[in-house]
């Protein structure tokens, strides 16, 4: 089965980067020493402290693996100052059918926050989005409907 893509933004690489350069030196050592403390103070038979311990070790382990292996298949994504149309790593601005506004950028779908309007290409609005220009209108299937967006601006 073949791997999906991974786009990754400058930014997007360089928070991942932080997040796993501290997994390694910071937090591995802090349950290490957690895991001494517990075996340190009874039997590892019966010690929930000690099972806690062992279960963060191997979700931090498991987050290390996730990322470096992000690392490896990724794509860094550059955007150009004035991009002319949509693309992973622009910022939209569209009018809503309320008359509002909303932002997005649009990254990969390991740097998705919707709720900090990072949304991930391939949201039902990121694929909408991806490819159009300044002017379009959009039509998005969601699951609560289908929503009309208007491309005001592209960063």
């Amino acid at each position: 089965m073949p791997q999906e893509a991974i786009y990754l933004t400058e930014e997007g690489t360089a928070k991942l980067q932080t997040e796993l350069d501290h997994l390694r030196n910071v937090r591995r050592s802090e349950v290490a020493a957690r895991i001494q403390r517990a075996k340190d103070l009874e039997s590892t038979v019966n010690n929930a402290e000690y099972d806690d311990a062992k279960n963060e070790q191997a979700f931090i382990e498991g987050r290390i693996l996730h990322l470096e292996t992000t690392f490896k298949n990724a794509t860094v994504v550059h955007t150009e100052l004035h991009a002319s149309k949509v693309e992973i790593g622009c910022t939209v601005i569209v009018s809503t059918p309320d008359g509002g506004t909303d932002t997005y950028t649009i990254v990969g779908s390991e740097e998705a926050d919707a709720v900090h309007g990072r949304i991930s290409y391939g949201s039902p609005v990121g694929k909408a989005l991806l490819g159009r220009r300044i002017g379009d209108d959009v039509r998005v299937s969601t699951p609560a409907g289908v929503t009309k967006l208007k491309i005001k601006k592209i960063n």
